[in-house]
C-alpha cells in the first residue's frame, strides 16, 4: 500500500488490538510499510490472519493472533507469542471497541407515550440492559485499559514507546441512541490524557484518534440502503459533515504516523485528535 508520510520503524514492534477490522487493518498495513513488525490482534484468528497475510504478501513482517481485550490470559499469551518472534511492544495501537444493541434505545428522542407502556420492539431509556450497557462500557474501556497494562510494562524506562487508543466523535458531543458507547468513548478520551501524564516520567507518549463516520462492516446497514443510498441517519451525518462525505480508511494513516513518530510528534501528549471532516467544529446551523 501506499504511505502518506515517509517514516523509519525499522527495529519497531507494533501491535494493533482490532486488528483484523477494516480501519486498524489498513493502520496495521501502513505501520508494516513503514517497518515495523506487526502483530494483529483480534478475536477472530481468521481476520487477523488474513491481514497479517495481505502485509506478508506485500513483503513486510506480521503475525495474526487470536486475543480477547477483556480477559488478561489471552492478553499474556499473546504478548509472550510476540516477545518469542518479534520481541517487546514499542507501539500499541489500541483499536478493539465497538457497540452493542443491548446498549441502544430504539428512538433519539424519549416522548410522553412511550411513557405509557412498553412497546414490542422499542428499547427506551428506562429499558436499557445495565448488561448491555457494562459490555459495551467494558469492551471499550477496559478493552484499552487491559491491553496497555500487558504491552506497556516493556515500553516503560527504555523511552520511545508509543500508545495510540482509538476514540470517537462520541466523545465531543454523544451521538442519539447510544449511551453506552458515547459514554464509553469519552471515557477513552479522558484515559488518554489521564495516562498520557502518568507515563510521562517513563518515555511513554499516549495519543488518541477520535475517526469522524467511516463506512465499516459494524455501521454500514444503519448508514446506507441496501441499494448504496443512505438511511435518514446517514443523510444527517453527511449534512453535518462540512466535506459532504464519509471517511476513507487511508484517510486516518497520515495522523497515525505522524503520532507513532517520535521525531515527529515527540512533544505531542495527551491529545485525541479529530479526523472527522470538520463534523466536531460544525454546529449544525
Amino acid at each position: 500500500m501506499s504511505v502518506p508520510l515517509s517514516i523509519d520503524l525499522k527495529g519497531k514492534v507494533a501491535v494493533v488490538t482490532g486488528g483484523g477490522g477494516v480501519l486498524c487493518g489498513y493502520m496495521a498495513k501502513a505501520l508494516a510499510e513503514c517497518g515495523a513488525k506487526v502483530a494483529i490482534l483480534d478475536l477472530r484468528e481468521e481476520s487477523a490472519q488474513q491481514v497479517a497475510d495481505e502485509i506478508k504478501a506485500e513483503g513486510g513482517e506480521a503475525i495474526g493472533i487470536a486475543a480477547n481485550v477483556l480477559e488478561y490470559p489471552s492478553l499474556e499469551a499473546a504478548e509472550n507469542q510476540i516477545c518469542e518472534l518479534y520481541g517487546p511492544c514499542d507501539i500499541l495501537i489500541n483499536g478493539a471497541g465497538g457497540n452493542h444493541p443491548k446498549g441502544t434505545t430504539s428512538k433519539e428522542y424519549l416522548f410522553k407515550e412511550d411513557l405509557k407502556e412498553q412497546v414490542e420492539g422499542i428499547t427506551t431509556f428506562y429499558d436499557l440492559d445495565p448488561a448491555g450497557v457494562g459490555f459495551v462500557f467494558n469492551l471499550n474501556f477496559l478493552g484499552t485499559l487491559l491491553p496497555t497494562q500487558i504491552f506497556s510494562r516493556k515500553m516503560a524506562g527504555k523511552d520511545g514507546g508509543v500508545v495510540l487508543n482509538i476514540s470517537s466523535m462520541n466523545a465531543f458531543t454523544p451521538l442519539t441512541k447510544i449511551p453506552a458507547y458515547s459514554g464509553a468513548k469519552a471515557a477513552i478520551s479522558n484515559f488518554t490524557q489521564w495516562l498520557a501524564a502518568h507515563m510521562s516520567k517513563v518515555g511513554i507518549r499516549v495519543n488518541a484518534i477520535a475517526p469522524g463516520f467511516f463506512l465499516t462492516n459494524q455501521n454500514r446497514a444503519l448508514l446506507t440502503n441496501e441499494d448504496g443510498s443512505l438511511t435518514a441517519r446517514g443523510e444527517t451525518i453527511i449534512s453535518h459533515t462540512p466535506m459532504g462525505r464519509f471517511g476513507d480508511p487511508e484517510d486516518l494513516l497520515g495522523t497515525l504516523l505522524w503520532l507513532v513518530d517520535n521525531k515527529a510528534s515527540g512533544f505531542v501528549n495527551g491529545t485525541t485528535i479529530p479526523v472527522d471532516g470538520a463534523f466536531s467544529a460544525f454546529s449544525g446551523v
